[in-house]
């Protein structure tokens, strides 16, 4: 399984994560999970998360778009939603959520590419 414990441990240190899996996009199977709880139920959102995924990827392909997927952001209003696959493993995503008002974007963007870039599965 590599080092995909470790890492789901980093993901949640960013700041105002509720939750954090690692997915496998065919199947919606998650590898590893942290945080979430009665309130977000992160097995839950990992795997209605699969169709988002291949839902965009379709449509790349459909554009014929030569072009690889770096993130999906889903803005709610009180919550962040980012989708980060893979680079070695396109069908394996990361999936983090994370309270607005305590989350700066950014950041959290730049630290899930830095996880997703030391994960190996």
């Amino acid at each position: 399984m590599g080092n995909t414990g470790n890492q789901i441990k980093k993901a949640m240190e960013i700041d105002g994560a509720i939750a954090a899996a690692i997915v496998d996009s065919e199947s919606g199977m998650t590898l590893a999970t942290a945080g979430g709880g009665a309130a977000f139920d992160i097995e839950v959102a990992a795997a209605a998360n699969t169709n988002v995924v291949q839902a965009k990827l379709k449509a790349m392909n459909s554009l014929r778009l030569n072009d690889e997927l770096e993130d999906i952001l889903i803005t709610l209003g009180k919550q962040y939603h980012i989708i980060r696959p893979l680079r070695r493993t396109p069908a394996v995503f990361y999936y983090l959520a994370c309270e607005r008002t305590r989350t700066n974007l950014a950041m959290a963007r730049r630290s899930l590419a830095e996880i997703e870039q030391a994960t190996t599965l």
